[in-house]
């Protein structure tokens, strides 16, 4: 290679420096290549592969486009009830878009409650033999009782389903000369990632249905990382995340449904 080329390529790969953008949710968190939505781990077994999130709708039994009158409402407000844990609540969990909730949010509520971990990965729309799809099959209304039924027969009193996304800004930065490579002055380039994690957890009380929602608040962390470590540092950065994420989650549950808990 001519010294002028090599100047070329060196100047070429200072210029490429530049920020990237990306979401993902924390059931979905694999690392990937900046600006790509494969994840760079395809050693899963197909089974376990990611297939979505969660709806609202479908957890907490709202029927999109229902016609509603004024009396339904005024009956709803009538029969709601206020979600409460108890010391000895035991608590069905779910991690939208996940097979098994994270253990971190498991080891975090375990602390206060009893914890069954369950199935956050949302359901296929049945398939009937000359009638197309189910519609009964996906109605949020029918999949939330459903959830009900299946965290009673498990002894449970509430169900808590958390959301999480993660979003990231990825720099390139030239600021790293190596000397180590076959020829040298070469220019290695750097990458700050900025990411930033929001939770969002519904509690469902199982008898009646009543439900709450809340956002804890959002954590931000800013890494350096050299590209041989790309994978590793931003997975590490994750887990970190997700972990204070959990912790405030679960502090924030504590203080708003369950003071007695909360006070010792």
């Amino acid at each position: 290679m001519t010294p002028k080329l090599l100047s070329s390529l060196v100047v070429g790969i200072i210029c490429f420096a530049g920020c990237t953008n990306d979401i993902r949710s924390i059931s979905h968190a694999d690392y990937r290549k900046p600006g790509s939505y494969q994840s760079q781990d395809s050693s899963a077994d197909p089974g376990f592969e990611y297939k979505g999130e969660l709806s609202e709708f479908d957890v907490l039994g709202v029927a999109r486009g229902e016609l509603t009158s004024e009396a339904s409402i005024r009956r709803a407000l009538d029969d709601a009830r206020k979600v409460r844990l108890h010391s000895g609540s035991s608590i069905l969990l779910i991690q939208s878009g996940a097979l098994l909730p994270d253990g971190g949010m498991v080891s975090e509520l375990g602390k206060h409650f009893r914890v069954m971990p369950f199935s956050g990965v949302p359901p296929a729309p049945a398939v009937l033999p000359g009638r197309g799809r189910d519609s009964a099959a996906t109605d949020p209304e029918t999949f939330a009782k459903s959830l009900r039924l299946a965290a009673a027969r498990g002894g449970n009193d509430v169900i808590v389903c958390y959301w999480g996304m993660l979003e990231c800004e990825s720099e390139n930065l030239p600021t790293k000369t190596i000397s180590w490579l076959p020829v040298a002055n070469w220019v290695l380039l750097d990458e700050k990632q900025k990411m930033r994690i929001r939770l969002k957890l519904a509690v469902v009380d199982v008898r009646s249905g009543s439900w709450a929602a809340f956002s804890p608040t959002p954590f931000e962390s800013t890494l350096l990382s050299k590209r041989t470590r790309r994978m590793s540092a931003d997975q590490g950065q994750v887990e970190q995340l997700k972990l204070q994420a959990y912790q405030a989650g679960v502090t924030d549950l504590l203080h708003l449904y369950s003071e007695q808990i909360a006070a010792h």
